[in-house]
């Protein structure tokens, strides 16, 4: 006969025992009873989805409302004024593309809606479910507000930060392939919307504007998938169904 019985030992404290979890499992936290996998919302996301987002909706806008957003239009100012400037210097956003019927300004504002829901659905979950990580005995929770959001140390555990981070992850991606494919569709028709412009205008006021669309979705999607590819690491791979083996 195999014996089952276990010689008893001594048990750590709930706090000992947490600390020790975390200390070993940074991307977990625990309850007490069981232990949730956490995101950790990066500032840097965040602060680029409060920059970004504004930015893609006032663009959205002149786009889906041509011609009444473009110069001469009874919407053009002063909300869109700059556009004035940007739809001589890039002929996608300017009368040319418009009077030629070209559907790849309006589709690819399409995409960007899409995009920013997704932008927007993140940081509800990261308002609303997202908890702050308090360091030491006695430290206060931050109240949750503009400042909490931009620079609070939180996490969202479980399922719903799970949910949270593929959507960031998928809305980022989007919004990198969506680009580089922006900038593919001008080298393929020889620049003909931006071939137009000197050396200066075109970095300043082509390049660099719209090289941000790429540069921050990828530093993104790689904090972001380094977290989920930790995920991965850590989980727990799940046996064949079956009877368990007697020993």
């Amino acid at each position: 006969m195999v014996s089952t019985r276990h010689h008893p030992r001594e048990f750590p404290s709930p706090e000992k025992a947490a600390k020790e979890l975390v200390k070993s499992s940074p991307a977990t936290v625990t309850n007490g009873t069981s232990r949730k996998w956490v995101h950790t919302p990066s500032v840097a996301l965040t602060i680029w989805l409060f920059v970004s987002v504004p930015l893609v909706a006032w663009d959205a806008g002149y786009v889906l409302l041509r011609p009444h957003s473009m110069p001469g239009g009874r919407l053009h100012s002063p909300i869109w004024t700059p556009y004035a400037l940007y739809g001589t210097v890039d002929y996608i956003y300017g009368w040319p593309a418009y009077n030629a019927r070209n559907g790849f300004t309006a589709a690819q504002t399409v995409m960007n809606l899409v995009e920013t829901v997704g932008y927007l659905y993140y940081l509800w979950i990261v308002y609303c479910y997202g908890s702050t990580v308090a360091s030491g005995r006695g430290a206060r929770k931050s109240q949750k507000g503009l400042v909490w959001m931009l620079t609070g140390e939180k996490v969202v555990a479980g399922r719903t930060g799970a949910i949270a981070l593929l959507v960031a992850y998928t809305a980022s991606a989007l919004t990198l392939s969506k680009t580089v494919l922006y900038w593919l569709n001008e080298f393929f028709s020889g620049f003909d919307n931006i071939g137009h412009n000197d050396l200066s205008a075109l970095i300043f006021l082509w390049i660099i504007p719209n090289g941000l669309w790429i540069v921050f979705p990828t530093y993104n999607m790689y904090g972001l998938g380094v977290e989920i590819l930790n995920a991965l690491e850590q989980a727990t791979p799940r046996g064949k169904p079956g009877r368990p083996k007697s020993s």
